[in-house]
């Protein structure tokens, strides 16, 4: 892809009928970052405890079910304060995609980059999701869901690839293979049962999604994922990884490898169905995305 399809909306990204609050706004990072933690909050981790029959929020998806949700709250500007209790549920996917759905309504190339970040468990990698957005020169790391009031040693709006901050999937799973980090401690969080290789290997293949607009819940599985090493296709995440890490060098034969792959691979890419492990009821479900678009 280049950076004039990284202006344009994916159907995930896509506002629909609320563009108009989009339009609205201001493309300044810090600007978008609080918009996204206006609207949303994390449903496990954002300070207050949501009622159950909200939780499910969580699985909204597409960004004009997520602003549905938010405008049948609350029928004003995005920028308008929401309190923290009646946001939107969901997790650092979503504070990326309102994010991304703001600068691309702008036609600011911007996408989603699937990893882990090492900034909030001290031992621990979180899997996480951030905003990278072109601001004319290069490609900049954002976590929108940091507040930049709280006390970091670090600017979340500015993250250094090279500070080891945050590790895309395909440089975790690089370093895995290369038996320089112990994969045990990669996952959800140190008490949720999961974490390890298999997940980083899932991660590969969520960043490649994502890479190519295909901005799916981080519990969506699909293709060759698989939750025991033993059944993954070592070969062919390990030359995933490597054609990811060379285009985030600016090699544009692998950039232009991974959309060939991408659409010709269907190990590589959701197709028309996801299986769907939720976080909230921990149910498995066969999600069609073309019934669940429409």
């Amino acid at each position: 892809m280049d950076l004039d399809d990284y202006r344009r909306h994916s159907p995930y990204s896509d506002p629909g009928r609320h563009g108009g609050l989009l339009d609205a706004l201001a493309t300044d990072i810090p600007t978008v970052a609080a918009t996204a933690r206006n609207v949303i909050v994390h449903y496990r981790a954002g300070g207050v405890e949501l009622p159950d029959d909200r939780l499910d929020e969580v699985n909204c998806r597409w960004m004009d079910h997520i602003l549905d949700t938010d405008q049948s709250r609350f029928p004003l500007p995005l920028s308008t304060e929401r309190p923290a209790a009646d946001r939107v549920a969901g997790c650092c996917r979503d504070h990326t995609l309102l994010s991304i759905a703001i600068l691309r309504q702008h036609g600011i190339p911007s996408r989603s980059r699937v990893g882990f970040a090492s900034y909030f468990t001290p031992g621990w990698h979180h899997d996480h999701v951030l905003v990278e957005h072109w601001n004319g020169e290069r490609w900049v790391w954002t976590d929108p869901e940091l507040d930049p009031a709280d006390d970091r040693q670090f600017d979340g709006y500015d993250i250094d690839p090279a500070a080891g901050l945050f590790d895309s999937a395909a440089r975790a799973w690089s370093a895995y293979r290369a038996g320089t980090i112990d994969p045990d401690v990669y996952g959800v969080a140190p008490d949720v049962p999961v974490h390890g290789a298999w997940f980083i290997y899932n991660h590969l293949l969520r960043e490649l999604a994502h890479r190519q607009k295909d901005e799916l819940l981080l519990w969506d599985d699909f293709g060759a994922m698989t939750d025991d090493l033993r059944n993954a296709n070592l070969t062919l995440a390990d030359e995933i990884a490597a054609l990811l890490l060379e285009a985030d060098d600016g090699d544009e034969a692998a950039e232009k490898a991974l959309a060939d792959r991408y659409a010709t691979d269907s190990r590589l890419r959701p197709g028309a169905q996801v299986r769907s492990y939720s976080p909230v009821s921990e149910t498995v479900s066969a999600v069609d995305l073309r019934v669940s678009r429409r």
